[in-house]
């Protein structure tokens, strides 16, 4: 489908104006990046935002702003936002004990970094789902719908169950949300303490070197389909500046994602010229 000037440039307002640039001249619309969903036989989307300058450069804008995905485990950052905002994660190194239940990949193998006492920030990092399941029974459904609510995520479902509704298709956020989201994080504008908000974006830290620093949460989760979905959103800072990305990809119900969609980021990341500090 092809669109008229019109329609795109109305598209392209409406992107900038959430993201608070100045004119849609901004923009980029970067077809060249499909080939990197392509080589790998994905389907999906990708933004970057340069704070600085307003630059947003996207691949698949219309999949962009109007399809709206479970979070899976980006949910983390939610989950560990209320969490401590509302005393139920004490600080990044709460220790919830393992309750005793082998967990297993889909394909047989333990899970061992799951199965064993970990603190929030062991939890963030390994994304471990029965850590944050229990977060979330301690927080509660009232206390949770209050906080979707303030912060507008996504559609700001729960459903029936407290412990499940970002994995099983019951909340649902658009990769414009989650671009939205991690922004406002780095600039302390969620509603929450900023402490709260510190200690998040701490154990969001990925990788830190003299080039760069790259924050980021994964997630993983399946359509109600079947299909496969992966996101990572983040940011990279180099020379002490902000970029904001989403990468979202969809596969079949089989397809390695873990390794698909870091690929896709290094790789698009990479080809924008990032990871030798001279950004």
């Amino acid at each position: 489908m092809k669109w008229s000037n019109g329609l795109f440039v109305m598209s392209i307002w409406m992107v900038v104006l959430f993201l608070g640039a100045c004119s849609p001249n901004n923009v980029t619309k970067d077809d060249s990046l499909k080939s990197f969903f392509d080589s790998s036989k994905v389907d999906g989307c990708f933004a970057l935002y340069d704070n600085g300058t307003g630059q947003f450069t996207v691949y698949n804008l219309s999949r962009y702003k109007d399809s709206a995905y479970l979070p899976a485990s980006t949910f983390k950052i939610v989950n560990s936002l209320i969490g401590i905002e509302t005393g139920r994660i004490v600080n990044e190194k709460m220790v919830i004990k393992w309750d005793g239940v082998i967990r297993k990949h889909d394909n047989g193998d333990t899970i061992t970094e799951w199965n064993k006492d970990l603190t929030m920030a062991e939890a963030f990092k390994v994304s471990c789902v029965p850590y944050y399941q229990e977060v979330a029974r301690r927080i509660g459904k009232d206390t949770m719908q209050h906080w979707l609510d303030s912060i507008k995520y996504g559609n700001k479902k729960i459903g029936g169950a407290v412990d499940s509704f970002w994995l099983n298709n019951t909340l649902k956020i658009t990769p414009d949300e989650q671009l939205g989201l991690v922004k406002k994080l780095y600039f302390n504008q969620l509603g929450f303490q900023k402490r709260t908000q510190e200690i998040v974006k701490k154990v969001m830290l990925q990788e830190d070197n003299a080039n760069y620093k790259l924050y980021y949460k994964t997630g993983l989760g399946y359509k109600e389909n079947g299909k496969s979905i992966g996101w990572i959103v983040g940011w990279i800072e180099e020379n002490r500046h902000p970029y904001f990305f989403v990468l979202n990809v969809e596969g079949e119900r089989d397809a390695p994602l873990w390794t698909i969609r870091k690929n896709i980021l290094t790789g698009i990341l990479k080809k924008e010229g990032f990871f030798e500090g001279k950004r």
